[in-house]
């Protein structure tokens, strides 16, 4: 029975995606908005199955009878549980794509394809593929003697059956003589939109035009069926097992990055007309089940809505109403911002306050003498980082400057590796990470010498040092002058420089070894609460729940009676109010214009509740192998805030769904009570709180 408490985590994801589909559904939102949304919808599911699939793969190679520890099924069968949902979901998303082509339609864009153009297009499209797009394009012709080209991930290919012109008409011969034509569709020398003269606003896209002159191309042959096909291949490269010692740990990750793009399929999604044996020809040469072919009567890629909604910014109504950061009114940016927090806790609330405080903090310090130091992790960066300049700022005025950059998070590996030289030059201390432990803790710790005593600022938030994220994710960051959070986040960079972790923490919680147990503690301390009388109260808020010993411990929480009220945005494998076991637990996901990114832990109400932000959502890898910091809060007025977050995301009935017993997701809708918006009253309430421009 206690199984039914859990949720499988892929799973779990693609009913998180299902919400970020709902919202391009959602005919409340603004069209524009409701194209990005599936245009997030798409590239989400692309990470999916090139991290978690890509994943799982690999799993079923190494030891195919292995079962995951929640809802024990193996990768092969997560991978078709997994598979099966897509389908139910793309069919969803082609839906959604022809209501928003219809919607573009009446602001006069106009999404064409060859059954409905006219002979003065045609002619025109013809000519310009014959003389600006058929030189450009390779092809391929692939036979017994002809070997497959090396298909790029995510780029979209037109794929043809083709035969020999004149051949005999034995079916069994023609079969033999049948080759695979592949022409890839992408390229910076042409536009993926293409305008129609005759017809304004009127756009086909490059890849159509591609596909429907193959006849052209392949002049040789007959072209029997063709599609357009897009390949996702696997990226998840554990970067510490294939470690060269011979190389510095710079180049041994970019050497990372050139092998994650040639790494095994693991997708593919077609769309048009094509024979079955040519699919099946296809998977065999990539070495792909036929099973993880995917079927789509719409285009591959929607990224293109990003260039159509460029064209209609104009138009103020297709769009959120305009929202911006606003100034905070615990900081007099008038003032020292290092000696306002030496007066007192404070605590910054993106997107709603500007990050702007935390940035005039690093450049301070980068320029007042009293800073001997500053030390600081950074995971991922704004292409153009304040955050870094500041750093190498610093470094040139002589203050010993000791950065952690982090060069395995994902995707970002490339940038990061930029701002590392770029930091080195500067007379930078740069870290690399450890063996096997991605540090993922977002934590800065300035150090000032004032009359002869150090003084600590210490910095610890829920999000990375990122001044574009910072205006669109929803994270926390304090700063604070306690003396003991700065001795041990000293500690903690004390044992990154030695390539170590912390083991023994009295105030933060540091991961891998000072997190999950003291969680657990905390989770004892309300149900010893619960069992001697009193009400056991926990409050959650994060992206993702996963740690199979958290949740265990959770639901022994639950069945003592304690009351666990959690905001969870993304994967959660932990089912609420399953009878006898987690009854007392709720879940809700928020979904909206902002993407919900901090973590908030709460235990006990009143004078006596404990308070903590982190980096760290309960996951396992996060909880055992990552370095992560949480941060207690011992402001009243901070701790104040928080309560307000909480009581607001629960009382939200505009953009939350509730999770049912089953991990099914039902969206609350206010009906005849007052809408609540959750982000939009914190933004409300942030224009007014704002301190007067004057």
């Amino acid at each position: 029975m206690e199984n039914l408490c859990f949720e499988n985590r892929e799973i779990s994801w693609l009913r998180f995606n299902e919400r970020v589909l709902e919202e391009a559904e959602d005919e409340r939102l603004p069209l524009c908005e409701r194209l990005s949304f599936l245009s997030i919808f798409q590239s989400n599911l692309d990470e999916f199955f090139m991290v978690r699939i890509g994943s799982l793969h690999d799993q079923m190679l190494l030891d195919s009878e292995s079962r995951e520890n929640k809802t024990k099924m193996t990768p092969g069968e997560q991978i078709a549980a997994a598979a099966d949902r897509v389908r139910v979901l793309n069919r969803r998303r082609d839906a959604a794509y022809r209501v928003l082509v219809a919607k573009l339609e009446e602001q006069g864009i106009t999404l064409i394809d060859f059954s409905n153009i006219s002979e003065k297009s045609e002619k025109y499209l013809r000519t310009l593929f014959k003389n600006e797009y058929m030189p450009l394009l390779s092809t391929f012709v692939v036979g017994k003697k002809q070997s497959f080209p090396f298909l790029q991930n995510k780029e979209i290919y037109a794929v043809a059956s083709l035969t020999p012109k004149g051949g005999k008409n034995d079916k069994d011969k023609e079969k033999d003589k049948t080759k695979i034509g592949i022409v890839p569709c992408t390229s910076p020398a042409f536009p993926r939109l293409i305008p129609i003269p005759e017809r304004k606003g009127c756009f086909l896209l490059a890849e159509e035009l591609i596909l429907h002159y193959l006849p052209l191309v392949f002049s040789g042959y007959k072209v029997k069926y063709s599609a357009l096909g897009r390949i996702t291949r696997n990226a998840d490269i554990d970067a510490d097992s294939i470690y060269d010692e011979d190389l510095n740990y710079r180049d041994h990750m970019a050497e990372v990055i050139k092998l994650r793009k040639k790494l095994c399929p693991v997708r593919i999604e077609v769309m048009g007309d094509i024979e079955h044996e040519t699919v099946r020809k296809l998977c065999d040469q990539i070495k792909l089940d036929s099973s993880m072919v995917f079927l789509y009567d719409t285009p591959l890629d929607v990224s293109f809505f990003s260039g159509i909604c460029d064209q209609l910014r104009s138009r103020a109504e297709l769009f959120y109403a305009p929202r911006h950061p606003m100034k905070s009114p615990d900081f007099d940016e008038s003032r020292s911002i290092l000696d306002q927090i030496e007066e007192g806790d404070k605590m910054l609330h993106y997107p709603y306050q500007s990050i702007r405080p935390f940035l005039m903090m690093l450049n301070e310090a980068a320029h007042d003498p009293s800073v001997i130091s500053i030390k600081m992790t950074l995971y991922r960066l704004a292409s153009d980082s304040k955050v870094v300049e500041s750093l190498v700022e610093a470094a040139e005025n002589g203050k010993q400057v000791d950065v952690l950059v982090e060069l395995k998070a994902r995707f970002d590996e490339e940038n990061n590796i930029e701002w590392s030289r770029r930091l080195e030059r500067a007379g930078c201390h740069v870290i690399y990470g450890l063996d096997g432990i991605k540090v993922h803790s977002k934590l800065c710790l300035i150090l000032r010498k004032k009359n002869d005593e150090i003084k600590y600022i210490t910095q610890i938030g829920t999000g990375n040092y990122n001044e574009k994220t910072s205006r669109f994710y929803t994270d926390l960051s304090i700063m604070t002058a306690d003396p003991n959070i700065g001795h041990e986040a000293s500690a903690v960079f004390q044992a990154l420089t030695l390539g170590e972790t912390v083991d023994h923490v009295q105030h933060l919680m540091v991961a891998p070894h000072c997190l999950q147990n003291k969680l657990i503690d905390l989770i004892d301390g309300e149900i010893t609460k619960q069992n001697n009388g009193g009400n056991g109260h926990i409050r959650l808020k994060l992206n993702s729940l996963t740690d199979k010993v958290l949740m265990d411990k959770l639901i022994e929480a639950s069945r003592a009676g304690v009351k666990t009220e959690m905001v969870i945005r993304g994967i959660c494998c932990l089912r609420p109010g399953v009878e006898g076991f987690s009854d007392n637990i709720t879940v809700r996901s928020i979904v909206g214009r902002y993407l919900e990114h901090s973590r908030i832990y709460i235990f006990g109400d009143g004078k006596d509740a404990v308070y903590y932000i982190s980096s760290a959502d309960w996951m396992t890898r996060n909880t055992l192998r990552r370095v992560e910091v949480a941060l207690p809060v011992y402001s009243d007025s901070i701790k104040k805030q928080l309560d307000d977050i909480f009581e607001l995301l629960q009382s939200d009935n505009v953009q939350a769904r509730i999770m049912q017993p089953d991990g099914s997701y039902v969206r609350c809708f206010p009906g005849k009570n007052t809408p609540v918006s959750a982000q939009d009253v914190l933004y409300d309430r942030a224009y007014r709180q704002a301190p007067s421009l004057n």
